[in-house]
């Protein structure tokens, strides 16, 4: 599971975080991905630069994160993006939300949270795929079950494996 296999299969985008341009991103709901841009070399912070979650810090241990960390692994994070309860959600806003935890503003969640432990973040790749609402959870799935099956465990930052 690399760029090459995501874009074979429909993601597209592949911007670095901190280049976003969030317009660009369509608004529909879909996966999406973080990816290692070539030559990156993983240097962990010792605090995240996430926002709190429910009073919670977002960061953990240097040691938790070489535990998590998965070498020769090109895809960091897997996220979906549904259509939210009134159907104003999707793929846009999602990565928004993402990228805002990371320079600090509390999120609703705090899926992908190791992400913002990583010094040079922003130059990670995000890429996205636009699915059907019904079709992403399995999806998301299936992606978390082909990541494991190459590398034996989940990819760095999704610490609970998605249900079909």
């Amino acid at each position: 599971m690399n760029k090459k296999a995501l874009q074979a299969d429909g993601f597209t985008g592949f911007r670095p975080i901190a280049g976003l341009e969030i317009n660009r991103i369509p608004q529909r709901q879909g996966i999406f991905a973080v990816l290692l841009p070539a030559g990156f070399e993983p240097v962990f912070l010792a605090q995240s630069t996430a926002g709190t979650f429910k009073r919670k810090n977002p960061s953990v241990s240097q040691a938790v994160l070489a535990e998590e960390w998965v070498e020769d692994a090109d895809v960091l994070f897997l996220g979906k993006a549904g259509p939210g309860s009134k159907g104003n959600r999707g793929l846009r806003r999602q990565i928004q939300e993402f990228v805002d935890f990371g320079q600090g503003k509390p999120p609703g969640h705090w899926d992908g949270r190791l992400i913002w432990q990583l010094a040079g973040a922003g130059k990670l790749l995000v890429a996205w795929r636009e699915l059907p609402a019904g079709e992403l959870n399995e999806a998301l799935a299936v992606y978390h079950e082909q990541f494991r099956q190459l590398h034996g465990r989940l990819p760095f930052a999704n610490l609970v494996q998605a249900r079909g």
